[in-house]
């Protein structure tokens, strides 16, 4: 058990390593062959994180939230950051919010134990502000490792502050939602949050557009023929 730790521990400092080789020269993420990586890396990353103190938030958090799902997930969520449930539970996407996009998720025939949910922020602002830059940057290097152990095919940003994390955009989400942005080999798919949509709900068929989008690329891909890996 000991030397399965050693091993793991030695993989996420190669992963670490490799990610900043890979940012040095300009690259944000960075393409790895999946029978090295998988849950385990996955939690070391989780493991690493949980004594966060890289940004003012870790003086008012309850605790990290992380991510959860299928950690070789072929789609995943990414979201703007933990509301005061989410920070409570340690759960990203609970409540309202979290309802609807479970069901947006069941719409194009998976569920949320098939994806992986996450968020470009990993602590609760308070009073839910939106996220300072100085924030997002210390917490984006967790969510790329996230990236780089999942190594998704398709990622649907919710929101203007993931999807401008992500794509290193200023563009408002009105204008960067219902196409598909490539980067790193990734299909990058930027729509409405689920939260702003229970404030519009008349926006909901914009996002179902969006979804749809996934789904054709998802059914072109062979992922809903093929058995999902197993965690």
């Amino acid at each position: 058990m000991r030397n399965e730790s050693e091993k793991s521990k030695k993989i996420l400092t190669d992963l670490k390593e490799l990610l900043k080789a890979e940012q040095d020269a300009g690259l944000e993420w960075l393409r790895l062959p999946r029978h090295i990586l998988g849950p385990k890396i996955l939690e070391n990353i989780g493991i690493s994180l949980r004594n966060c103190t890289k940004c003012k938030l870790a003086s008012s958090r309850s605790q990290i939230v992380f991510g959860e799902g299928n950690p070789r997930a072929k789609l995943l969520f990414i979201g703007e950051a933990p509301g005061a449930e989410e920070d409570r539970t340690g759960r990203p996407f609970i409540g309202k919010a979290g309802e609807l996009l479970s069901r947006i998720i069941q719409a194009i025939d998976l569920s949320r134990d098939q994806v992986y949910i996450s968020s470009i922020v990993k602590c609760h602002p308070p009073g839910n502000r939106t996220p300072k830059a100085e924030e997002i940057d210390a917490c984006k290097p967790f969510l790329l490792q996230q990236i780089m152990a999942i190594q998704p095919i398709i990622i649907c940003t919710l929101g203007s502050v993931a999807t401008q994390g992500i794509l290193n955009t200023q563009e408002p989400i009105t204008k960067c939602r219902g196409k598909f942005h490539k980067y790193q080999g990734i299909y990058i798919m930027p729509t409405f949050h689920p939260a702003y949509l229970l404030r519009n709900p008349k926006d909901k068929k914009l996002v179902w557009e969006d979804m749809q989008k996934i789904q054709v690329l998802y059914r072109k891909l062979g992922f809903y023929e093929k058995e999902l890996d197993k965690p």
